[in-house]
């Protein structure tokens, strides 16, 4: 594994920007962020992983690194999104721990299921199997909750009802769950920075391959799901599932909205961690 720090790596003539923090010895866990959020969102979640002895690599993603944000909405197919996470775990040198949350966790559904042999473990945050997602649009209240889905494919609108102080998409934050400093950090790190479109480009890159959504994930996998979700109904964990063969496990949190990374990091950590120790056994 890598024994010097992570700032920076180039991958397909991108340069993306990684947080890697905690012990140089630790085991190594992967972090992913999803819409509208950035690297620090793992902030609170990382300082615990690190109190367990484990190194963590928060990743801002292809569209939110300032040197890796095309502007096609061809550049986002979920293909492109997991080669970047796989250049990642190629540059740490050794078979990681994978989280993901919101977009991050369908990410990393991908990567478990593409490369199951760079991965130890996968945890999924709050989005189910994007096949079990998908199956869930017919058999519940799931299409209705994913409307902002296709308000998201009209070509600059979204930038600019997103962009607005006190606008329609901090209105949708709010009611997501988003407190007032997450709404301050969105503002800044999203829209300031000018990660807005590359952030949207994973919604406008869904439908362009379909089929690498149902693929089965064999690794080890905790999916956690929180019942405060008002985006994602529980019909998909119930499906889950059939979409992973090897050991699994869910935990739902009650009453905790979409942002889990935010709202319980402790608790976060501490699923994450005994998913990873169920692989891993503590160093001491």
């Amino acid at each position: 594994m890598a024994s010097e720090r992570i700032s920076q790596f180039s991958h397909a003539g991108f340069v993306f920007d990684v947080i890697d923090s905690g012990p140089l010895d630790g085991i190594p866990v992967v972090l992913l962020h999803g819409f509208p959020q950035r690297a620090t969102s793992w902030d609170a979640v990382s300082s615990h992983l690190h109190e367990r002895g484990m190194r963590t690599f928060a990743l801002d993603q292809r569209g939110y690194s300032p040197g890796a944000r095309p502007g096609s909405r061809f550049a986002y197919r979920i293909g492109d999104l997991v080669s970047d996470v796989q250049a990642l775990i190629d540059e740490i040198g050794a078979p990681v721990h994978l989280v993901g949350h919101d977009w991050g966790a369908v990410v990393a559904w991908a990567v478990a299921a593409a490369h199951p042999g760079s991965l130890r473990s996968l945890t999924a945050v709050s989005v189910a199997h994007p096949g079990a997602f998908l199956k869930s649009m017919t058999s519940s209240s799931q299409a209705l909750r994913s409307y902002y889905m296709l308000l998201f494919q009209l070509p600059f609108l979204p930038e600019h009802l997103l962009s607005r102080r006190g606008g329609l998409g901090e209105r949708m934050l709010r009611g997501a769950g988003m407190s007032r400093a997450m709404i301050e950090t969105y503002r800044r790190e999203i829209v300031a920075d000018g990660a807005l479109r590359g952030g949207l480009g994973y919604y406008r890159s869904m439908f362009l391959a379909p089929g690498e959504f149902a693929r089965r994930v064999s690794v080890p996998t905790t999916y956690v799901w929180s019942s405060g979700d008002t985006a994602l109904a529980r019909r998909g964990t119930e499906l889950t599932p059939q979409f992973v063969t090897g050991p699994y496990s869910l935990e739902v949190y009650e009453g905790v909205s979409h942002w889990i990374p935010d709202e319980r990091p402790a608790e976060l950590a501490a699923s994450i961690a005994a998913r990873v120790e169920s692989v891993d056994p503590p160093r001491r």
